[in-house]
């Protein structure tokens, strides 16, 4: 017994029972704009935020037009939605292969990612090797690699692709083996005692009470990899949200130019929206 308290010891770090529990990472918390969506409740609150939004909204227009402000050097509210409503057959396939890049590279980053968190939670030693690279791919940004990449694989979709996972898959290993760093070392030496294995502690206790970390990696990565995926598209090619936006600049063809960001920034919201939602259902319990 001694002997596997000593494993266990080394294997998994401990924490103290006296932390802040405000400062504890999890699906609730893991910003103030999630802790504060489920307040919303009465009509009063709703009508107080689309108050605000039409006074922004709307000033917005009035001030733009009562000071006659050029087209060319910001385009009213009302011009950017019509551009969009205009324009959204022409944008439209762009949006399908900004969405292939992001999806696919984040799909390989992802997977790559937890594999490695879940290798170098299991084998400490693993992390002294890998460690380096992680840290190297954290501080240098992809897009100096576009151009690299591009100019040996072309101006298709694979050397955004990679982009993308190398961006979004360090995202998703860093949070990941810190969740599986983060559970409790009494109830791993429980499962030990009835006889689980390594791989029935990983699977059924390391995985669900790191699942809160897991997701905010997964969204973090996911962001990550939106804006490399733009990024690669305004360096080179000719297709994508990026290379759109590139376009409507060098005509200044404005209304076009924030109607591509309006998509844009709906693609993140969505992605925010989708890992709430999913951390709500999936590691409700950690709230």
């Amino acid at each position: 017994m001694a002997s596997v308290d000593r494993e266990l010891k080394d294997t998994i770090p401990t924490f103290g029972k006296g932390g802040d529990p405000a400062q504890t990472v999890d699906i609730s918390n893991w910003s103030g704009l999630a802790s504060e969506l489920s307040l919303v409740k009465t009509g009063a609150e709703w009508a107080a935020i689309l108050l605000v939004a039409v006074l922004i909204i709307g000033g917005g227009e009035l001030l733009l037009r009562l000071y006659e402000v050029p087209t060319y050097i910001m385009p009213t509210p009302s011009q950017i939605v019509g551009a969009l409503i205009k324009d959204f057959p022409a944008i439209a396939p762009h949006v399908g292969h900004t969405l292939v890049e992001l999806l696919t590279g984040f799909a390989i980053g992802a997977t790559i990612g937890f594999v490695l968190a879940a290798i170098i939670t299991q084998f400490p030693f693993a992390e002294k090797i890998i460690a380096p690279y992680v840290l190297l791919l954290v501080t240098t940004p992809m897009l100096a690699l576009v151009p690299l990449l591009i100019l040996k694989l072309g101006f298709g979709y694979a050397p955004r692709i990679i982009a993308v996972a190398l961006a979004s898959g360090p995202m998703v290993m860093i949070n990941s083996a810190t969740g599986f760093r983060r559970v409790d070392l009494a109830k791993i030496a429980l499962a030990r005692s009835f006889g689980a294995s390594t791989l029935q502690i990983f699977l059924k206790i390391r995985i669900p009470m790191a699942m809160p970390m897991v997701i905010v990696g997964l969204m973090v990565g996911s962001i990550f990899g939106l804006l490399t995926a733009v990024g690669a598209e305004m360096v080179g090619g000719s297709f994508g949200l990026g290379n759109r936006l590139t376009y409507y600049s060098s005509l200044i063809q404005m209304p076009q130019f924030f109607a591509c960001i309006l998509i844009l920034a709906m693609i993140g919201i969505s992605i925010y929206v989708l890992f709430y939602w999913l951390g709500k259902r999936w590691a409700g319990w950690e709230a």
